[in-house]
């Protein structure tokens, strides 16, 4: 019974190391920003736009300010962001000029109905399951690569460890 017991909490372990070491690799820090859980949905076939979405914590003193964004899928990304107008009730979108802080001490977060990447030209749709690589490019921590989950077309933001 021991021999059990010891192999299935051998089990539990290598299960925990194999998924903390997936989540992991799904976060970056950049200087004092941690980037958390890049993710974009499926898209249908033909679509030309897909949104991306993640998280900026910054641990540091000084604001940042997220500038851009690419991925090697599109020709063209830019930050969006969405808004209601409230005397239409229409929800409208636009490119943000001059960046999104990332405040000292604070979180940026892009999430639906919020900001987000745009990425804009895809030849092929995002399959659920998939990944893709993007850049961002902070004022003052500079760039660094990450890759964006592809999660189902209805999709609400998952936390994937971060």
């Amino acid at each position: 019974m021991s021999f059990s017991l010891r192999a299935l909490a051998g089990a539990f372990v290598i299960l925990f190391i194999a998924l903390s070491g997936n989540a992991l690799a799904h976060d970056y820090k950049l200087g004092a920003l941690e980037i958390g859980n890049p993710w974009s949905r499926a898209t249908v076939p033909g679509a030309k736009v897909a949104a991306g979405y993640l998280t900026v914590k910054n641990t540091g003193t000084e604001d940042d300010r997220l500038m851009s964004a690419s991925a090697g899928i599109v020709p063209k990304a830019e930050i969006h962001e969405m808004n209601m107008d409230d005397s239409s009730g229409v929800m409208t979108m636009r490119p943000v000029e001059g960046g999104l802080v990332v405040p000292a001490g604070g979180t940026l977060e892009l999430s639906p109905k919020g900001y987000h990447v745009m990425f804009m030209g895809l030849s092929s749709p995002l399959k659920e399951g998939t990944r893709f690589k993007g850049i961002l490019t902070f004022e003052k921590a500079g760039t660094i690569d990450v890759e964006f989950t592809v999660e189902a077309m209805g999709a609400a933001h998952e936390d994937h460890g971060g």
